[in-house]
């Protein structure tokens, strides 16, 4: 066999194993939400409304998170240029995300009111069946901690919405679409080719976060399309991870307003 197809061999062999890696990261924990949801009736709140075991908790997802991250880099020894993580534009990324993440929560919100109101035209929604399809946001941080514990709520508005959320799944997600490039070329050559491979990133988020029900899969689903199409647009991380900070943030604070000052109003 020529040398040079044994080292493209050998190439694909270390990249599919990184896709492999990076692509189970979520849907194993979409699948285990899944069988977790048909044994526990009202499962409690993944993150701690304890601060101190938050940050724990937190640290230690990370540490997988990393880890994983870690193994799927030394199979495909993928470049910083292939993991889009050149910082461009002064602060530009930095008023860009929060631009993005008003943009990204009116077109949500957008998509949402729509299909709610062709649902309830169509006779097909009635309220039971939109609390139902709702994102259940309950599932992953706790409402009365988010009320009542002012440092619960800033860990949540920093560490978890910019980190935890921003960072991680930023990094996951762009480690995904080079894993995507390596493999196949030809679909990055096309503005639909690259919104194709940002649809298939978004799909396989949206479903790793089955614990939040339907609705929350509907939701990061449509959220991933956006920000991996920020992320291809910019060909870099930053806008993508800033813009994924500041929705969560933004949607921790208002969840606070809700529950504190119209909890008459608040569908948790």
């Amino acid at each position: 066999m020529d040398p040079s197809s044994i080292a493209r061999s050998v190439s694909q062999t270390r990249w599919w194993i990184h896709l492999a890696l990076l692509a189970s990261y979520p849907l194993a924990i979409g699948l285990m939400s899944f069988y977790a949801a048909g044994t526990i009736e009202e499962p409690e709140a993944a993150l701690s409304a304890d601060p101190i075991v938050l940050i724990k908790q937190i640290a230690t997802q990370l540490g997988f998170f990393f880890l994983l991250f870690g193994a799927a880099w030394l199979a495909s020894r993928a470049t910083g240029k292939q993991l889009l993580l050149g910082w461009k534009g002064g602060i530009g990324p930095v008023w860009r995300g929060l631009a993005y993440s008003v943009g990204l929560r009116v077109a949500i919100g957008v998509l949402a009111l729509g299909a709610a109101l062709i649902g309830m035209l169509m006779g097909g929604f009635d309220h039971e069946t939109l609390q139902e399809l709702r994102p259940k946001v309950e599932r992953t941080i706790d409402m009365e901690a988010i009320k009542e514990s002012p440092l619960y709520l800033f860990i949540n508005v920093t560490l978890v919405s910019f980190i935890f959320a921003g960072l991680r799944e930023e990094l996951w997600r762009a480690g995904v679409l080079a894993g995507l490039a390596a493999l196949f070329p030809r679909l990055f050559k096309s503005a639909l080719g690259k919104l194709t491979a940002v649809a298939i990133v978004a799909v396989i988020f949206g479903l790793g976060h089955f614990s939040q029900g339907w609705g929350g899969v509907a939701l990061t689903t449509a959220l991933g399309l956006g920000l991996g199409a920020i992320m291809i647009f910019h060909g870099s991380i930053w806008d993508a991870v800033l813009a994924h900070g500041f929705f969560n943030a933004s949607s921790f604070v208002l969840i606070y307003l809700l529950m504190r000052y119209f909890p008459e109003a608040s569908p948790f």
